[in-house]
């Protein structure tokens, strides 16, 4: 398969573990005689600096003809004082928008190995944890019309029948290739616009009738989260509810540094990016973790090139080097051997 990727590495740690992914992605492919295109483009901070614009139209069109985009992490302090329609975070919404990514997928993976990092109990979380987090990434309340004077201010939610059934649809088809569970989170007993969800959710699921559904209030879902995460397969819910509940899903995990995530269309572009930031304090010090890029990476194989079984390779080799005692400083613990940036990267590729 040929294969054309955008690579947007962005500002501090960006660059330093998208290098990493992609020697990964590199010697899978070498492994499976893929070949791949490389579009370098700046976004964030670093478009900023050289353009004047965190989003130039050169990179969202070079995105736009590419398969797929790999992205590293924007923003920083030295941008905090820009105008806000400069700030290098407007990239992130101008991709996502540009390239029409309405789907946001955000796995919250605990890996045994680092099961000492869950703040829950033991009994709690057994022997891990794998939940997905389905967002509905553009609509809600967060594009809804707003307003304010020196004395109020108003956020619009609403949501379309089709911006719904668009999104549940990808949550169906996510669940299918996990654990047969969906669950729905949203507001029904108070929001018009979380009824109208729900009553979509029901209605789609007799097309799905190999999926088991439920719905959870989003209180409720926020405390079982914590109270018994193993419940959870695969979970879809709004924009904001997604935000939320997603980065609490990934701090039961322990490690941020761990998760990738992936932002999808209707059809096979994608955007993949970890969840954390761009970290400017340890940039450029082979101090960063890369494995939630280059797991980004594996979603990648999946979702936009339905390349399992090189998906797959990736992610077991992510297994076997954590196995083998391996751990850069931010989930090192006492009896680990701590590598940098570029060694995580090495022994990944050598595992694979």
């Amino acid at each position: 398969m040929d294969m054309k990727i955008a690579l947007v590495k962005g500002d501090g740690i960006g660059p330093d573990i998208v290098d990493e992914a992609v020697k990964v992605l590199n010697k899978v492919c070498d492994k499976y005689n893929h070949k791949i295109e490389y579009k370098e483009v700046l976004a964030g901070g670093a478009a900023i600096d050289k353009f004047n614009n965190p989003l130039p139209d050169e990179t969202l069109e070079t995105c736009k003809e590419c398969d797929s985009v790999i992205l590293g992490a924007v923003g920083g302090p030295k941008w905090d004082n820009v105008a806000s329609e400069l700030r290098p975070e407007k990239a992130l919404l101008g991709l996502r928008s540009g390239l029409n990514l309405f789907c946001n997928l955000r796995p919250a993976i605990m890996y045994p190995q680092l099961k000492d990092a869950c703040p829950l109990k033991d009994e709690i979380i057994g022997d891990g944890l794998d939940i997905m987090v389905v967002r509905e990434l553009t609509g809600g309340i967060y594009f809804g019309k707003r307003g304010r004077d020196e004395n109020s201010a108003y956020d619009t939610l609403s949501y379309r029948k089709d911006e719904i059934e668009r999104i549940v649809k990808k949550a169906f088809e996510i669940a299918s290739l996990r654990g047969k569970k969906l669950t729905s989170v949203d507001k029904a007993n108070i929001l018009n616009s979380s009824q109208l969800w729900r009553d979509i959710v029901n209605d789609m699921s007799s097309s799905y009738s190999d999926i088991e559904v439920n719905h959870l209030y989003v209180d409720n879902a926020a405390m079982q989260l914590v109270r018994n995460p193993r419940q959870f397969d695969t979970i879809v819910t709004t924009n904001m509810f997604g935000d939320i509940l997603s980065d609490e899903a990934s701090q039961i995990t322990g490690s941020i540094g761990m998760l990738p995530s992936a932002s999808l269309g209707s059809g096979t572009l994608g955007m993949y990016e970890p969840i954390h930031g761009s970290a400017p304090d340890i940039a450029n010090q082979d101090i960063a973790n890369p494995i939630a890029t280059i797991l980004s990476v594996a979603m990648m194989l999946r979702y936009s090139f339905n390349l399992l079984e090189e998906a797959e390779r990736i992610e077991k080799a992510v297994y076997d080097v954590l196995d083998q005692g391996y751990r850069t400083s931010d989930i090192y613990s006492e009896g680990t051997k701590k590598v940098g940036t570029k060694e995580m990267g090495r022994l990944i590729c050598d595992a694979i």
